[in-house]
């Protein structure tokens, strides 16, 4: 498909030859010169990445994206004397700054580097052989697929994988995470709303669907869709026309979906969480992602090239692993699956000083060492050790608020697989977070954890 760049600022001839580079490299380009013009055209028709002049305010752009919870890349550019304010726009949340006139390999990569975002997709073990073929093949269908699996098994790149060997491979591809945004206000994100249907509402905005439209939708963890939601999505997808909220006529759409999700539904269903019909309509394909320890053919092919992929971005020379390194990746239980793996190379690639990645340079998400892997009885052992510390003095509000943020930290900041290691829903963790905040606790936000851990 065509990257989609909005460019925000006044066309004099740099802006317009970035722009002619751009269409040149296969870029759909949309012009604005204003940042509130650039925000309609964001809410009426959705980007994929945002080149804005960096004389125009940066950071305004930055934070009214994130307050309308639109997730993607901010370019600045400007002349390339203008070093200070180049230092502003880094500092204000752009991803990247490009001095003008344009470089034309330059502005190449930007672009390559958005459209090659998630779909990097690695293979070699048989069981992953099975998933993969029969994706392949059930791609160029227009039925709906399920993709389940452990949390950083790969959901998602094996969606995309399907969404570009299908016949929307032109179009767009749309990813919605349903655990990460408040029930409030999932509706709006899904179908989008009109100027003044709810408090903040301050102009149309089209949603995921609209966004979507002649391409792919991902709903990402659906399991913790809301049930009345889901009756709404039932609609929208049997009769390909959403309401906006707020609107007062159907809007028809045109979208393939892909669900995902880390639970049973089948369990979800039985216990009434999810919609039986909708749990159907959705699971017409079921691809099952096995984890990564089941799939240890992969192993050092994904560390290898998770290796190569950071040492790049990083502009470091690549490194090859060493027998540490291989013996370990190999041996390690990776509870994380790929999303930690690939973590893990990427310290490792950060932290190696020698000619090749050595065993000391993997580090855990605690800042240990991970020379090589524990064995069972050790791990009991320091589990064993942990659980027995002096608990008395402290309130259970306290100790269950230290059990609720380390285990956070533990999952970088995952809200989903934080609830499902505490054994709670994720609407009981999210009230839990909005308490500790509310009282003035720091609370690590996704990815990331708190800076005292």
């Amino acid at each position: 498909m065509s990257m989609r760049l909005l460019i925000i600022g006044t066309l004099n001839g740099e802006l317009i030859n970035a722009s002619r580079i751009a269409m040149n490299r296969g870029a759909a380009v949309t012009h604005a010169e204003t940042l509130d013009q650039g925000m309609n055209v964001l809410r009426a028709k959705g980007a994929d990445l945002v080149m804005i002049d960096v004389s125009l305010p940066v950071a305004e752009l930055v934070e009214t994206l994130a307050r309308e919870r639109m997730r993607l890349p901010v370019v600045a550019c400007g002349t390339g004397t203008d070093a200070r304010a180049a230092v502003a726009a880094i500092q204000a949340g752009a991803k990247e700054y490009i001095p003008l006139p344009p470089d034309a390999d330059m502005i190449a990569a930007v672009i390559e580097a958005v459209a090659a975002d998630s779909r990097s997709f690695i293979w070699r073990d048989p069981s992953m052989e099975r998933v993969v073929k029969l994706a392949e093949q059930v791609a160029r269908s227009e039925a709906s697929i399920l993709i389940t699996g452990e949390s950083g098994t790969g959901k998602e790149v094996l969606a995309r994988h399907v969404h570009h060997r299908s016949g929307r491979r032109n179009k767009p591809f749309i990813s919605l995470n349903c655990a990460a945004i408040p029930d409030n206000l999932l509706e709006s994100e899904l179908f989008g709303h009109e100027k003044g249907a709810f408090t903040g509402a301050v102009a149309r905005r089209i949603g995921k669907f609209e966004e979507a439209n002649g391409g792919t939708l991902l709903l990402d963890e659906i399991s913790e869709m809301d049930v009345r939601l889901q009756a709404k999505l039932l609609r929208a997808l049997q009769e390909r026309v959403i309401d906006r909220v707020g609107g007062t006529k159907p809007v028809p759409v045109d979208i393939r979906i892909i669900a995902t999700s880390n639970r049973n539904l089948t369990e979800a269903v039985k216990d009434g969480a999810f919609r039986e019909d909708l749990f159907y309509r959705l699971n017409v394909v079921h691809l099952k992602l096995p984890a990564l320890r089941e799939r240890p053919g992969d192993v050092l092919a994904l560390a290898e090239f998770f290796a190569g992929k950071y040492a790049e971005l990083n502009g470091l020379p690549e490194k090859a692993l060493s027998e540490g390194v291989r013996r370990f990746v190999a041996a390690a239980p990776w509870r994380g699956n790929v999303r930690e793996l690939e973590n893990a190379m990427h310290r490792a690639v950060l932290l190696s000083s020698g000619a090749q990645i050595e065993a000391d340079a993997l580090v855990s998400a605690d800042g240990e060492g991970l020379s090589e892997p524990e064995d069972s009885a050790t791990r009991a052992a320091r589990t064993a050790e942990a659980v027995t510390r002096s608990l008395v003095g402290r309130t259970v509000a306290e100790v269950e608020q230290d059990l609720i943020l380390d285990t956070l930290d533990h999952c970088v900041g995952n809200r989903t697989h934080a609830a499902k290691i505490l054994g709670i829903s994720i609407r009981t963790l999210r009230n839990k977070l909005n308490e500790y905040a509310s009282a003035g606790v720091a609370i690590p936000d996704p990815g990331q954890r708190r800076m005292s851990a």
